[in-house]
């Protein structure tokens, strides 16, 4: 977490995929409560609208091997050193995810099942949770603290659906943790690395001297310092209410207009749910004359 855009960069990654999450498992869900079952991916019809899940097929190598780069740009200082190539097994990590997910997909459950692959994006989160803010210390740390916990709860959420892929909360969980991670990240990025949304009397955090392992943010006076934690900790408030009320409102939307929710026509499981339906329906009774 060293940049503007390393954090920026995980924006794009998180909160695109929990708003996809979040509208498909409602609009299933919605469709069957009853049946409801969480999937590694929501796959639409045609293929071309699952674009963002085969740039993040791309994209993550690259990042990866950006922060590799970094990795070995700073030889002279073992803290960013450490934390650059920490960072690039992290992303390696969630595209070693991605793959798996496709081939789940084209491959099936002959292969492998979907327990395997949550249990696989739970430890892939505690991976992310291992690396997270590295050598950060004092108001940084709380940050990254606030992030870390985040990451935590998509963890779990991951387990839990491994467990009982019909849990909605937990998908409800993952997806909104996803969200919420996404505008944190973002929100982290702008406060602690530039000037211009940065804390009041507090400077960026900018590279490290070599005789320094922590990195922090410089307050003038203490004062300045317990403010910057206040600001940080109501702003963590602020997101998760945003997110909440952002998941809560889109749920009902769809609830309330059918035509908006996005999926129920598509995929194997509604198939098989109309047909399983179509199977219990009752015969109309016959009147006697």
């Amino acid at each position: 977490m060293a940049s503007v855009a390393t954090h920026f960069s995980g924006f794009l990654l998180f909160f695109p995929v929990g708003v996809r999450r979040l509208l498909s498992s409602s609009s299933l869900y919605l469709q069957n409560p009853t049946h409801f079952r969480s999937k590694l991916w929501y796959f639409a019809d045609p293929r071309w609208k699952n674009l963002d899940l085969y740039i993040l097929l791309i994209a993550l190598p690259i990042a990866s091997f950006s922060e590799l780069f970094f990795f070995l740009s700073f030889s002279g200082h073992p803290t960013y050193r450490f934390s650059f190539f920490q960072q690039s097994l992290s992303v390696l990590a969630f595209w070693a995810l991605i793959i798996l997910i496709i081939v789940y997909e084209y491959v099936g459950s002959s292969f492998m099942n979907e327990s395997f692959v949550f249990v696989f994006g739970g430890i892939v989160f505690l991976v992310e949770y291992s690396v997270m803010g590295k050598g950060s210390s004092g108001l940084s740390g709380i940050v990254y603290g606030l992030l870390g916990g985040l990451t935590l709860a998509c963890a779990a959420s991951c387990f839990y659906l491994s467990v009982k892929p019909g849990a909605f909360f937990a998908e409800f969980l993952l997806s909104s943790g996803l969200v919420f991670k996404g505008t944190w990240l973002l929100q982290t990025g702008l406060s602690l690395y530039t000037d211009a949304f940065g804390l009041k009397g507090c400077q960026k955090i900018s590279l490290l001297p070599p005789q320094q392992e922590t990195v922090d943010m410089h307050c003038d006076l203490d004062e300045d310092s317990f403010r910057g934690v206040a600001m940080m900790q109501f702003l963590f408030t602020v997101h998760a209410f945003v997110v909440l009320v952002l998941a809560i409102g889109m749920f009902g939307v769809l609830a309330s207009n059918r035509n908006l929710r996005c999926g129920e026509s598509k995929g194997p499981l509604l198939a098989e749910l109309e047909s399983g339906s179509l199977r219990m329906r009752p015969l109309p009774e016959l009147e006697m004359e």
